[in-house]
């Protein structure tokens, strides 16, 4: 990234960063990202700052914070407020370990209605598309 400040355009931006040119509009309609003034008869032109900003906000994601939070980490992103942002992560850890133990309950499940359907092979109905019929949305499947 040995571009100078204020010399990428989108698409040079979009490459620096890692993204396609529909992220940064999209991160742009969203707020993440400021849209750098067009010159008269010129092309916006974005900087190193933005690729960081880009970069953060990827990254971000991929620890599993959605847009919305996203938006409350860059107000935080100068790394001055670090409780702020350690509350932020705790609640978003305990989001995870409880989507962890959701996952582990479906995967028991799915595995005891595999092993019906493996025992059960003579039974014209087949169990695990019976289990799924009795099953009402707020039961433990």
């Amino acid at each position: 990234m040995n571009k100078t400040v204020s010399s990428l355009t989108i698409g040079g931006l979009a490459k620096a960063a890692g993204v396609g040119v529909e992220t940064i509009r999209f991160y742009q309609r969203r707020d993440l990202l400021a849209e750098p003034d067009r010159p008269l008869g010129g092309i916006r032109r974005y900087s190193t700052v933005d690729v960081a900003r880009i970069i953060f906000i990827k990254s971000s994601q991929r620890l599993g914070f959605s847009l919305n939070e996203v938006a409350g980490l860059l107000k935080l992103s100068d790394g001055s407020q670090c409780d702020e942002a350690r509350v932020l992560a705790e609640h978003k850890l305990t989001d995870v370990q409880n989507r962890i133990a959701d996952l582990r309950r479906i995967e028991l499940a799915l595995q005891e209605l595999i092993s019906c359907c493996k025992t059960s092979q003579s039974e014209v109905q087949c169990p695990l598309i019976s289990a799924l019929q009795e099953k009402t949305a707020d039961e433990d499947i």
